[in-house]
C-alpha cells in the first residue's frame, strides 16, 4: 500500500528538479509547485481527485497513527513528517475544507544546507559565534525560515562542542552529531507543546535551544527567560520585516507590560533576520533576500524606547547606517541585486518594503541599457565588468535548468505499471 503511494509521490517529483511542494486537493489533478507556481501532473485515473481518494492518501501519510487522526478530527489540521526511505523527506500538512481533506507536502532536501549553499549573506555565519540571547528568523510561510535555521544550526554543529536541543513541529532536517551533540524533539511524538518542551529544555543543560515557532505568550516568555539565563535561543515568527517583528513580540504580552517587555527584548535579542524568496530574472528558481538587524547600542535604544521616524529614529535608519556591522534592509538588497541583473526591476519593486522610495532610487541610476540588462540572464556582465555568479539555491528549490511543465493534453500511465486502484486498496 505504501509502495504505491511512494511511487505516486516519486512520479510527481520527477516532473522537475525544482519541485518544492506537492498538492492534493479534491476536484483537481495532483499538483506540484515549481518556482512558486502550481502546475497539474495529470495521471490517468487521477485527473480529478475525489474526496475518497484524498482521504485515503491522508490516512496512508498518517500511517493510521491514532494521535494524528485524533488531532486532525479535533483541530481540523495536523502536521507530520513523511519519508521515502533513502530518498526524500517531507513536511506534511493535512487539513479539512468543506467536509473533505486536502494535503500539502513540502519537500525537505536531503542533507543539511550551509549558508554558502543557500547563497545567503556571509554575515549570518556570525550567529554561530553568539553565546546567548535570541535570534529570530522571520518571513511569510514558505520563505525558507526553517532551511536558514537548519544552516545556522549546522554551522554551530561544525564549530562548537555544544549540547543543542531542537523543538520542532514536525522535525524537518535531521542533524547528525558532529562537534556538537544534537537532540531533536518533535511536537506530538515527544512532547505535547512548545511551552512544556522549552521549559524542560532548561533542565537539559543545552547551550543552544531551537524552538520551531514562538506561537504564544507562554513560549515567548520562556524563550526570554532562557535567553536571559545564558542560553542561545533560535526561533521563527511569521512577520514581514524587523520592525513588525518587534511589534509582534511586544504585542503578545498585556499592554501594561509593554515597557518592561521592550526593555527585556532590547537586552536579549542578538539578530532579527527577515527573509523573502524572490524570483530570479533568468527564471532559474528563487533567491533568498534577507533583511538583517543586529544588536547595537542604537538598535537597543530604538527597541526599548520605541521608534520615532520623524526624528530619524527608526530601525530602518539603523539598518541603512549599519552596513559595516552586517546590517541591511530589504530595499538595499533588492536594489543591489537589480543592479547586478539578478532581479528584474518589476520584481524588485513588487517585493520592496517602501516601493515609491526604491523606485526613485532606481530611476536615478536607470537607463535603457540598465533596464535591458536587468532582464538578461546573469551570464551577462554587470556594470563592474564581472559576471554575477550562477549559484544554485540549494534547499530553496532551485536548479540549474528551467523547470519543464507537463503537457496537459497527455495523461501518462502510473510508473512501474501500477494501477491507481492499488493505491486506494
Amino acid at each position: 500500500m505504501f509502495d504505491q503511494l511512494n511511487n505516486l509521490i516519486e512520479f510527481m517529483l520527477s516532473v522537475s528538479p525544482q519541485v518544492s511542494d506537492l498538492n492534493f486537493s479534491v476536484g483537481r489533478a495532483p499538483q506540484v509547485e515549481v518556482n512558486g507556481e502550481l502546475c497539474d501532473v495529470p495521471i490517468k485515473g487521477l485527473n480529478r481527485l475525489s474526496p475518497y481518494q484524498t482521504e485515503q492518501i491522508a490516512l496512508q501519510l498518517m500511517k493510521n497513527d491514532k494521535h494524528h487522526i485524533r488531532k486532525l478530527l479535533k483541530q481540523g489540521s495536523v502536521d507530520l513528517s513523511y519519508s521515502i526511505t533513502g530518498k526524500t523527506r517531507f513536511r506534511v500538512n493535512i487539513f479539512s475544507q468543506r467536509g473533505t481533506y486536502s494535503i500539502v507536502l513540502r519537500v525537505i532536501p536531503s542533507g543539511v544546507p550551509t549558508i554558502e549553499d543557500l547563497n545567503l549573506p556571509p554575515a549570518l555565519n556570525k550567529i554561530a559565534e553568539e553565546r546567548n540571547g535570541i535570534v529570530l528568523l522571520t518571513g511569510p510561510t514558505g520563505s525558507g525560515k526553517s532551511t536558514t535555521l537548519a544552516a545556522i544550526i549546522n554551522r554551530i554543529n561544525m564549530d562548537k562542542a555544544y549540547h543543542i536541543v531542537t523543538i520542532e513541529d514536525p522535525i524537518e532536517y535531521l542533524h547528525r552529531h558532529k562537534k556538537s551533540t544534537i537532540n531533536q524533539r518533535e511536537l506530538g511524538a515527544d512532547v505535547p507543546s512548545f511551552g512544556l518542551a522549552l521549559r524542560a529544555a532548561l533542565r537539559q543543560a543545552p547551550k543552544v535551544i531551537l524552538v520551531g515557532e514562538m506561537r504564544d505568550l507562554e513560549t515567548t516568555e520562556i524563550a526570554l527567560e532562557a535567553a536571559e539565563t545564558g542560553h542561545l535561543v533560535l526561533s521563527t515568527l511569521h512577520t514581514i520585516d524587523a520592525s513588525k517583528t518587534v511589534d509582534r513580540i511586544v504585542g503578545i504580552f498585556p499592554k501594561d507590560e509593554e515597557q518592561q517587555i521592550r526593555t527585556r527584548f532590547s537586552q536579549t535579542f542578538k539578530w532579527i533576520v527577515s527573509q523573502r524568496l524572490v524570483p530570479r530574472a533568468d527564471g532559474k528558481g528563487r533567491l533568498g533576500v534577507c533583511e538583517i538587524l543586529r544588536t547595537s547600542q542604537r538598535t537597543r535604544e530604538y527597541i526599548q524606547h520605541g521608534e520615532a521616524e520623524k526624528e530619524g529614529k527608526s530601525l530602518v535608519d539603523a539598518m541603512n547606517d549599519g552596513a559595516l556591522d552586517g546590517m541591511q534592509t530589504f530595499d538595499m538588497e533588492l536594489e543591489r541585486l537589480w543592479r547586478q541583473g539578478v532581479l528584474t526591476k518589476d520584481v524588485a519593486l513588487s517585493f520592496a518594503t517602501n516601493t515609491p522610495n526604491l523606485a526613485l532610487k532606481m530611476s536615478g541610476i536607470a537607463g535603457t541599457e540598465r533596464e535591458a540588462s536587468a532582464t538578461a540572464p546573469p551570464a551577462a556582465k554587470n556594470e563592474g565588468g564581472e559576471a554575477p555568479k550562477k549559484k544554485g539555491l540549494g534547499a530553496f528549490a532551485s536548479a540549474a535548468q528551467e523547470a519543464p511543465k507537463p503537457a496537459p493534453s497527455k495523461l501518462p500511465e502510473m510508473p512501474g505499471g501500477m494501477d491507481v486502484k492499488d493505491l486506494m486498496e
